[in-house]
């Protein structure tokens, strides 16, 4: 084995060392790096010529100059990091560092994001297949897959960014507009849960009445402008995830995960009290310190209270501590949003990675990069959510199929204990060699993206 890795591991630098030697000699042979200056009238432009040949060792034979180059991309590894300069004089180590922040930042976000929706989607559709629901998330999926990235760049811009901002200088929600979303919501939850006629009736004008109630409130009371989710509703959020997880792994007939979650949800409710406070306007090591803080009570309260189904109850801590938290800093941030529309009246930006010389409280600043961040990660989430969804959908499909789902349900398991414990994990694994290629295809296909946002 440790012969085998190690050879695999040599194969992989021969093939990156003639990768960079192919994309090097290509690179200094596409363009003039002298052009700019033999265009130039100015009459020190022998001079300025000299010294660029010189800084940039282009009176050298191109193997001396890849041999400069590889000399200091080793240097990363053992030593000092030098990638020489550009023809401005500007070292090209700092000018990538910032680059390639803003691509991964950018990438993750959408990877992640299309990860977990698309597997959300998969197995919904899956279950449902066959149905409208199935018929309407494969024609969205092929739509999305389809959709050129400069195009619904665009499209974005103009009516996520230009259009949004008009609006939320004075927004306001007509009734029509209102029972529209609330319907088209209505329609899309009962087509999730499924079930006979008179249980979607049920779900689907429940949900909209429940959306057109809100979407009433919310825009009596101005909660575009001055939005905020409050204790309540980071108390129910939390509970009924809390709930919701429970109900997908073990059941409520598991009585020590129940307890290990629900002494996690109250001690994070405790904390988002005592924590108040200190999250009115902390700094990202405090962030941090609170989460891995989350994390620690989260997994002591799996392993103490668990008993012997103490893995999964680990596991579901961890999973309700991470979206707790996720809800209290989507509440800080809520409320921080009138201050930052005073500072930046129009808060959607067609160009950019942040705000230039914006200052403002931590939770203003966590806006101005978020905002910014919307519009093309929505482009590149979209792009590769057809894809997850369509893998998992067919992989979870093959899965269903196989003798010992057929013998879990034969033994008298629920479906959602086959489902979920069964299907599920088994058709994530053809997933996990999908992601690595999809991460790469991201920085790639994030070019194009970046180039129309201006990142």
């Amino acid at each position: 084995m440790t012969r085998f890795i190690i050879r695999r591991l040599g194969i992989s630098f021969l093939v990156l060392l003639g990768g960079s030697l192919l994309m090097f000699v290509l690179t200094i042979n596409s363009g003039d790096p002298l052009e700019d200056l033999r265009e130039s009238n100015d009459p020190n432009r022998d001079n300025l010529m000299a010294q660029r040949i010189a800084n940039m060792g282009l009176d050298q034979p191109w193997y001396e100059r890849y041999a400069d180059w590889l000399g200091g991309v080793a240097g990363c590894f053992v030593g000092e990091c030098d990638l020489g300069q550009n023809r401005a004089g500007v070292n090209v180590s700092s000018m990538l560092t910032n680059a390639a922040s803003a691509t991964l930042r950018l990438v993750i976000a959408a990877t992640l994001l299309a990860i977990v929706v698309g597997i959300f989607f998969g197995i919904l559709t899956a279950i449902r297949q066959y149905s409208g629901f199935d018929y309407t998330v494969t024609f969205g999926a092929f739509l999305f897959f389809s959709l050129p990235v400069f195009w619904a760049a665009v499209l974005l811009k103009e009516y996520g960014a230009i259009r949004f901002n008009d609006w939320i200088a004075q927004p306001d929600l007509s009734l029509t507009t209102m029972i529209i979303v609330a319907v088209v919501v209505g329609f899309l939850v009962q087509g999730m849960l499924g079930g006979d006629l008179r249980r979607r009736l049920l779900t689907g004008g429940g949900t909209a009445l429940f959306v057109l109630a809100a979407l009433v409130y919310f825009d009596a009371v101005s909660w575009w402008r001055q939005p905020a989710l409050g204790f309540p509703v980071v108390a129910l959020v939390s509970i009924g995830a809390g709930a919701l997880i429970v109900m997908l792994t073990t059941g409520f007939g598991n009585r020590r995960v129940v307890y290990a979650v629900g002494t996690t949800v109250g001690l994070g409710l405790v904390s988002y009290l005592a924590f108040s406070g200190l999250l009115a306007d902390p700094s990202w090591t405090i962030l941090f310190a609170l989460f891995a803080l989350s994390m620690v009570v989260a997994v002591a309260s799996g392993w103490l209270l668990g008993g012997f189904s103490r893995r999964t109850a680990i596991w579901n801590t961890v999973v309700v501590a991470i979206i707790m938290g996720a809800t209290i800093v989507a509440d800080k941030a809520l409320s921080a949003w009138a201050g930052y529309l005073d500072e930046q009246p129009r808060p959607i930006s067609t160009i950019g990675a942040m705000t230039p010389n914006f200052e403002g409280t931590f939770w203003q600043e966590f806006l101005d990069k978020g905002t910014q961040l919307i519009l093309p990660t929505a482009v590149l989430t979209l792009l590769s959510l057809a894809s997850y969804t369509r893998y998992t959908r067919a992989s979870m499909l093959e899965v269903l199929e196989q003798d010992y789902v057929r013998t879990a349900r034969s033994k008298g398991l629920s479906e959602r204990t086959v489902i979920s414990k069964h299907a599920f994990r088994n058709a994530l694994i053809p997933l996990t060699t999908i992601v690595a290629f999809d991460f790469a295809g991201l920085i790639g296909g994030a070019v194009l993206t970046e180039t129309v946002f201006g990142w």
